[in-house]
């Protein structure tokens, strides 16, 4: 089975809010679709955390390379890409275009085996996995109300990040925590995630140290991007420290990036993103190296519906996976399947057991999200 063509379809009109002081409008691009085909009519489906016209420009690049691969080894094509790019791609949005492609390929050979992606990747450890809802933080009578409601859609577990956390004072930042629990509860699990990517982030080691403690005492699952992302000494010293699990990793691409995070303990989970760091086989071989150092992987998630059923089948071929993130509320994720997700009535999500990634677009609700780019 060969690749004869790929297609792409940029996501726009209704992207979601970041959190970033620059905030995006509803057209920004910033998801693309690709569809890999064959020359026997499957298509298998992926996504990149790109805008499309930087994953068009990679793949003017990577596409001579992939037409008339074989369509049903997707480590090896993929591997292909990366060393062939190797002077033009080393990460970034060449790196993105590339996990859309294998994420797209392993939806194929799954197609073409009758078998669930997670089976493929080894083996499924779990036909379900509990979802964090991820949103943003918001001044407190709003974010009552917000939590509220995604509480009452049934998740058990509930992060929180960016806007005015880490951008006030300690203040502010504690109240938005305590108002945070005393609103869900204790049975509800709440993440902090402070958003230290963001463009000139102001934080060091102290305020991440003195913020850590502030959230043990609200019992926070754990605390992520307390830090800018290059920053992997201040990480490893803060990790030591901290009384709450540090996590970080959703910036970073390509495999080898994680190696020194993972061996030096820099994190207590690390959080690449399949749509970002090489798609599934990349994240595989990074969970797998981040769990025989005793080191938790959570993906990142910032998604549309085809990343997180990716996610979904990694957390079930990982022996100690433990959530997947859930972006409450996204066009992305729940207006553009045939059937959308469900959670069960323990907040739990089923893993697709379909062949391949197991799920199915409705083409008018894509075409809503994407006429804008492309006249899809």
């Amino acid at each position: 089975m060969k690749i004869v063509d790929i297609k792409t379809i940029g996501l726009a009109n209704r992207t979601p809010q970041t959190g970033w002081s620059h905030e995006v409008d509803p057209e920004e691009n910033m998801h693309t679709l690709v569809q890999v085909v064959t020359d026997e009519g499957l298509i298998g489906l992926g996504s990149a955390f790109t805008s499309k016209a930087l994953v068009d420009g990679a793949l003017r690049l990577l596409r001579p390379w992939l037409i008339g691969e074989c369509a049903i080894e997707p480590e090896r094509v993929a591997e292909k890409l990366h060393q062939m790019s190797f002077w033009q791609g080393r990460g970034g949005a060449v790196t993105h275009a590339i996990s859309a492609i294998d994420i797209a390929l392993w939806d194929i050979l799954g197609q073409v085996c009758g078998q669930p992606v997670g089976r493929l990747l080894g083996g499924c450890y779990r036909d379900r996995i509990k979802p964090y809802g991820s949103i943003l933080f918001d001044e407190p009578a709003q974010l009552r109300d917000r939590l509220q409601e995604v509480v009452a859609q049934g998740f058990r577990a509930i992060k929180l990040g960016w806007r005015p956390f880490g951008r006030r004072d300690r203040a502010t930042d504690e109240l938005l925590v305590k108002t945070a629990r005393e609103t869900v509860g204790a049975e509800v699990e709440l993440m902090v995630d402070a958003g230290g990517s963001e463009q000139f982030w102001p934080h060091s080691y102290k305020w991440a140290l003195e913020t850590a403690r502030m959230l043990a005492d609200y019992q926070i699952v754990w605390f992520e991007e307390p830090l800018p992302p290059d920053d992997i000494e201040g990480y490893i010293t803060l990790r030591r420290q901290s009384p709450v699990p540090i996590a970080t990793g959703e910036v970073l691409t390509r495999r080898q990036h994680f190696i020194s995070w993972i061996e030096k303990g820099a994190v207590d989970i690390i959080q690449p993103d399949c749509t970002k760091v090489g798609g599934l086989s990349e994240a595989r071989r990074i969970g797998w190296y981040a769990y025989d150092h005793n080191i938790l992987m959570v993906n990142h998630g910032w998604n549309t519906a085809i990343g997180l059923a990716a996610d979904l089948h990694l957390a079930a071929a990982m022996p100690t996976a433990r959530w997947v993130e859930y972006l409450v509320g996204s066009p992305y994720i729940d207006g553009i399947m045939a059937e959308p997700f469900q959670l069960d009535a323990d907040g739990m999500l089923a893993i697709p057991q379909s062949p391949g990634l197991g799920i199915q677009l409705d083409e008018d609700k894509l075409r809503a999200c994407a006429s804008a780019i492309d006249g899809y």
